[in-house]
């Protein structure tokens, strides 16, 4: 066993971080089990291990007796005396009660005990040095899959990323490299667990504020975020420094910041739009690259009715209905999207909407338009192209011919005046 527990101890100690005090400790507790059942009830048994070859060995401090009564507390003079030449009556002897074939029976003692110790060390520190990293993003190295769990390697500890916070997109495999959000550390089942995710919202705020310095430093504000994993993000920015343009900021020359966080998200699309407190310019930015007609905003319900043309009504609500819910989140409103309804002129209604403008030319009467729109004289544009001659002819107009277009003549001057 010497060779092999020595060999444990290092292995525990560089790869856990367990110093050799706590395992030592840990193992002589457990070697002292050990040795009271193969000893058994000896007075003052204990333990001892070479540190340096790792031979362990069981003392019992007994009593020196002229006639030995129990062998578990006493030894004769005779004896005592070939471990200490000047014993004496009375006096206490410590003497090695190491049984035959001691070793074996240590060296499982030990093995367990080192395992629990270990256990219970990993705990102690998943607590101690990730309880203040929640929020931080991580690299890990994709180690099983525990059903829909995928398991990572943090190097010295190992995390879970639970099903539910996976991007349905994204398919792993065992030996990649991922980074992750550090969502929580908490009681698991078998003590304290390191939670990741690249699902939640979060990952995408932190990925911003790595990349983009600005965020970092607190000269732009991520005011709301919304997301739908794996396909699209909306992202609201602010900031108070007119001289600097957040969405500029965040999208980086040529694109290149937001490129970055793309790529790492396995392109996922990121909307970046600038926040601002007036909810219709607010909402119309969101719903880009849709184009809005108008906005009716019903403030008890907190909800927007929003029309657009019939032509952007699928790219304003998205695929599925993406954009809108999106939007919806991001602006914390409930959205209703709708088409404007595009009324097509009949020829009767063009014909009479033409009389009415035409009849309206003071000095002009309204059989007198009928005549002219029927001869196809709709504007006033026509009417001051004609000459007297050309609209003579025409019924209800007749010798009125020229005081109807000096009628149109003074009409244009007033228009113009």
């Amino acid at each position: 066993m010497n060779a092999d527990f020595i060999a444990g101890l290092e292995f525990w100690e560089r790869e856990k971080g367990v110093s050799r005090e706590v395992l030592m400790a840990a193992v002589q507790e457990a070697l002292l089990s050990a040795a009271k059942k193969a000893v058994g009830p000896a007075r003052e048994l204990r333990v001892d291990i070479n540190q340096k070859n790792g031979d362990i060995k069981a003392f019992a401090k007994l009593i020196v007796a002229d006639k030995v009564i129990s062998q578990h507390d006493q030894i004769s003079l005779y004896d005592a005396r070939k471990v200490k030449a000047d014993a004496k009556v009375g006096d206490e002897v410590e003497k090695e009660v190491t049984p035959a074939g001691f070793g074996r029976i240590a060296a499982q003692y030990a093995k367990q005990a080192l395992m629990q110790k270990v256990r219970q060390a990993e705990k102690a520190m998943i607590l101690t040095e990730y309880k203040d990293r929640v929020g931080d993003i991580i690299s890990g190295t994709v180690r099983r899959f525990d059903r829909s769990d995928v398991v990572l390697d943090l190097g010295k500890h190992e995390a879970v990323m639970p099903n539910k916070e996976r991007v349905p997109t994204e398919e792993y495999q065992v030996g990649e490299r991922i980074r992750c959000l550090i969502k929580a550390v908490q009681e698991g089942p078998h003590g304290p667990e390191i939670i990741l995710s690249r699902a939640d919202t979060k990952f995408i705020v932190k990925l911003f504020q790595v990349e983009v310095s600005e965020i970092s430093d607190g000269t732009i504000e991520i005011k709301a975020i919304a997301r739908e994993p794996g396909f699209r993000t909306k992202m609201a920015v602010y900031s108070r420094d007119s001289k600097v343009d957040p969405v500029g900021a965040c999208v980086g020359l040529r694109g290149q910041r937001v490129k970055n966080i793309v790529r790492e998200l396995n392109n996922e699309k990121v909307d970046v739009i600038p926040w601002s407190s007036d909810i219709k310019t607010y909402v119309t930015k969101a719903l880009e690259p849709a184009k809005v007609k108008s906005i009716e905003i019903n403030e008890v319900g907190h909800r927007l009715h929003i029309l657009v043309a019939e032509d952007q009504l699928s790219l304003a609500i998205g695929k599925r209905g993406q954009n809108a819910r999106l939007t919806a989140r991001l602006t914390g409103w409930e959205v209703d999207i709708d088409a404007e309804k595009s009324v097509v002129k009949g020829f009767d209604q063009k014909v009479a909407e033409a009389v009415e403008q035409i009849a309206g030319i003071p000095g002009i009467t309204r059989e007198q338009a009928d005549a002219l729109v029927h001869a196809g004289l709709t504007r006033l544009e026509d009417l001051l192209s004609a000459e007297a001659g050309d609209i003579a002819d025409i019924p209800q107009v007749g010798e009125n011919a020229a005081a109807i277009l000096e009628a149109a003549q003074a009409e244009a001057v007033r228009r113009n005046s």
